[in-house]
């Protein structure tokens, strides 16, 4: 086969002209009249032909040229089989691949443009469609056919035959299909995504083939999967040179260990919809940065509220631009012995096109039908890790923990999950808190929710005031988990961003924090009360005082880990777990951001109250202590802690 530049079609076209004897065809070469139905889509084998339908018997010459163009610029001849009034039939060449292409025909010096078509170009599949089936395809490796892919629309669900053929009836209501990806199997890459679904491209009616190759890999047991929590990029507050340095941190990462499988997951709110318009950074800006920084990595995504486009009115177009540039909104996938679920849990409906964006916390009932349908593929021994962005669970004061969706809504995704062990990861607070399967709120399912820190921690304004501190408002660095899989064993830690994953807690010296308001002289003197309010609820927290207290932020604490306080003299000490503001998010953000003459209300991100603190009550000021935390895997970390300890944000600066 011979691939033809565009500016040599017309000499190729008279040449064929001048061939022809055939008076007749002259005469119709004068007309230029040819009509025939071109399709949607249309299923090709490679190097086979195609028969195309005449309609009104205004068929094209035999000296005409069919040409097919592809998306990137590849103009391919398609040489006529034959030619009747009804019909006419061309050979597709040996290399033309699947995908869309314009449809030429030239006739002399004269160039027609009949449309575009989808072709669908692989291996005959000895099928009978079904007379329901919209979508049907073929999911195989090198290997051949793989049997027992399941393959979703994200309505319905199917499975594939012995020789790895499906057939789904489908609305085509999304828009796309996708499979779940299969246990020791791998799919193509565009970037950093993984191509585990085909947008489809004829109408509902249109029965549409949809193939999907995969690679087998070994060692698929063993290997880690780093999530990765809210980024907010938007081109503000030195965000993306902040980014620049996670993403570097990751590589480095990567590199430190070499050999070992890694993959990837975002935990949604990649971009920030209140930015796409006025900055002019969306969806298609954070791919290109991400896959600009980041190579040779799968980063399997989920939906965020932020990357809903705020100007829809409803759910379905809100999402339309994530799912147009990034993926279904919701599917499965398998790495080794564990079966991974992303679900979409924001609900847009209530949008009005503003910036007001008002979502809920819940999960489709659509959503959970499909759930329901995929896990009837997954034995009940196979672990579950189930990514969505928001949160399913909240820290509480009077009661630990609480529902933190639609009650309803969780009751139902609850049932869904019964019997199985679930790890719940998500995102969302940029916070850190985990729920184990010992609290009420599990209501005795074996549930875990891990609710990780964000890359952007306080949406890149601590270190933006601060440099040198990156920490969320509960004083979690800016970081992301890493989840080390072992058969079905899981194990996982956090790691903050610019240093090793030994960088579990940190200390602070009460004796040493406290705030007032001459820290904020900026402040408007005839500012609101409430405001007033806000900012001395940390001055009463910290106070000017010698009571002999350290404060301890572990910010991954749950009710696995131990915390060990021993003095110098070894005698341990007992701590009490408290709900703290965190001293160095005050210092580094809070204080700033209330510091301004042009403070009209309360500003945003400031510093939250958490749970995950703990204080121990010490001899003196000059007692040293032996601080030992201890996770539910066995890892210890320990600081020696020299008191006094000096309290300013550089002595906590990351170095």
């Amino acid at each position: 086969m011979v691939k033809y530049v565009f500016y040599l079609l017309s000499l190729i076209s008279l040449t064929l002209a001048a061939c022809s004897n055939d008076a007749g065809e002259d005469a119709a070469g004068d007309d230029f009249s040819v009509l025939f139905d071109l399709p949607q889509t249309a299923e090709v084998t490679k190097g086979g032909e195609y028969i195309f339908k005449v309609e009104n018997g205004k068929a094209p010459i035999s000296s005409d040229v069919f040409i097919l163009t592809s998306s990137d610029g590849i103009s391919y001849i398609c040489p006529f089989v034959n030619i009747s009034n009804e019909s006419f039939t061309v050979r597709i060449p040996a290399d033309c691949k699947t995908g869309y292409y314009k449809v030429y025909l030239t006739r002399n010096d004269r160039k027609k443009q009949i449309g575009q078509i989808y072709l669908s170009v692989g291996d005959k599949l000895d099928i009978t469609i079904d007379a329901s089936t919209t979508i049907y395809g073929k999911v195989s490796s090198t290997e051949g056919g793989i049997k027992g892919v399941v393959v979703s629309d994200g309505v319905e669900v199917a499975m594939t035959d012995e020789n790895g053929i499906y057939q789904l009836k489908s609305d085509k209501k999304w828009g796309y299909v996708f499979m779940s990806i299969p246990s020791g199997y791998e799919v193509p890459s565009e970037g950093v995504l993984p191509q585990f679904f085909h947008h489809l491209k004829a109408n509902a009616d249109v029965a549409e083939r949809q193939d999907f190759t995969l690679t087998k890999v070994s060692g698929q047991d063993t290997y880690k999967v780093l999530m990765l929590g809210d980024m907010h990029l938007a081109n503000r507050t030195d965000d993306l040179s902040q980014f620049s340095a996670f993403t570097t941190d990751l590589n480095n990462y990567r590199a430190a260990h070499p050999g070992e499988k890694m993959y990837a997951i975002a935990l949604g709110d990649m971009t920030w919809d209140l930015y796409w318009y006025t900055n002019l950074f969306a969806i298609p800006e954070y791919l290109n940065t991400i896959n600009t920084l980041v190579k040779d990595l799968q980063i399997f995504h989920t939906i965020g509220n932020h990357d809903y486009d705020y100007k829809a009115v409803n759910d379905f177009d809100a999402e339309s631009k994530y799912i147009n540039f990034i993926a279904p909104v919701y599917y499965s996938f398998n790495i080794g012995k564990i079966h991974y679920v992303v679900l979409d849990d924001i609900d847009c409906d209530s949008y009005d096109g503003t910036t007001s964006r008002n979502y809920k916390k819940r999960i489709s009932t659509e959503q959970l039908s499909w759930l329901a349908k995929d896990l009837s593929h997954i034995d009940k021994s196979t672990p579950l890790v189930v990514v969505m962005h928001a949160q399913l669970f909240y820290p509480s004061e009077s009661d630990g923990f609480k529902i933190d969706h639609d009650v309803t809504n969780t009751a139902q995704f609850l049932n869904v999950l019964k019997g199985y062990k679930v790890n719940i990861v998500t995102g969302h607070t940029h916070m850190n808190f985990n729920v184990t399967p010992e609290s009420s709120v599990t209501q005795g399912q074996e549930i875990y929710e891990h609710n990780t820190g964000a890359i952007c921690a306080s949406w890149w304004w601590t270190n933006y005031l601060t440099p040198g501190v990156h920490i969320s408002p509960d004083g979690t660095p800016g970081g992301y988990a890493i989840w080390d899989v072992s058969g079905t064993k899981l194990q996982w830690i956090y790691k903050a961003t610019g240093t090793s994953e030994n960088y579990q807690f940190r200390s602070y010296d009460l004796n040493k924090v406290h705030f007032s308001l001459a820290d904020v002289p900026l402040m408007p003197t005839d500012i609101s009360a409430s405001v007033k309010k806000k900012y001395q609820q940390y001055v009463d927290a910290y106070p000017v005082n010698s009571n002999n207290e350290v404060l301890i932020n572990i910010w991954n604490w749950n009710a696995r880990w131990t915390l060990t306080v021993t003095d110098e003299k070894g005698n341990q000490l007992t701590p009490t777990a408290v709900w703290a503001y965190d001293p160095l998010h005050i210092a580094a953000l809070t204080v700033k951001r209330f510091n301004s003459a042009s403070l009209s209300s309360t500003p945003n991100f400031i510093t939250e109250k958490f749970p995950h603190f703990f204080k121990v009550k010490v001899g003196d000021a000059n007692t040293d202590l032996t601080i030992t935390v201890k996770d539910e895997f066995g890892h210890t970390w320990t600081e020696e802690m020299q008191r006094p300890k000096e309290f300013t944000t550089e002595t906590y600066k990351l170095k």
